[in-house]
């Protein structure tokens, strides 16, 4: 009997230690504002499973027209750039989300536009993400 307790001892702490899952690299950019001021962006990257995620807050201050962000990313794997454009036309805070695979670099741009495209007012690009040298 006593060798049945000593053994469930030993046992059962081997059989709760589990690691705990590892929480993923997050890094947070903060606001990027329209050149007129009007339209501003932040949020953050996370690593995912198949790459880099993009999560963006999107603000539109004015009624009249559309705050853009224009993301472009670098691709890992044949260095060419892909451009996504994510807009919101009402007053408040819009949210966007972006999957990339392997991505050299992410930049984004905010702009002001109509909703069919960013028109002008941009800011400069901000390098939001970096990858090797």
């Amino acid at each position: 009997m006593r060798l049945l307790a000593l053994l469930a001892a030993l046992v059962l702490p081997l059989s709760v230690a589990t690691p705990a899952a590892a929480t993923p690299a997050v890094w947070k950019w903060r606001t990027v504002h329209s050149a007129d001021g009007l339209a501003g962006a932040w949020g953050k990257v996370a690593i995912s499973q198949f790459g880099h995620v993009v999560y963006g807050n999107l603000e539109d201050t004015r009624g009249k027209g559309c705050a853009w962000a224009v993301l472009r990313a670098q691709d890992a794997g044949n260095g060419r750039w892909k451009t996504f454009g994510f807009y919101n036309c009402t007053p408040g805070v819009g949210t966007f989300r972006r999957d990339y695979g392997s991505v050299l670099q992410i930049r984004v741009q905010v702009c002001r536009g109509t909703s069919k495209r960013p028109t002008g007012d941009c800011s400069k690009p901000k390098t939001i993400l970096t990858q090797g040298g």
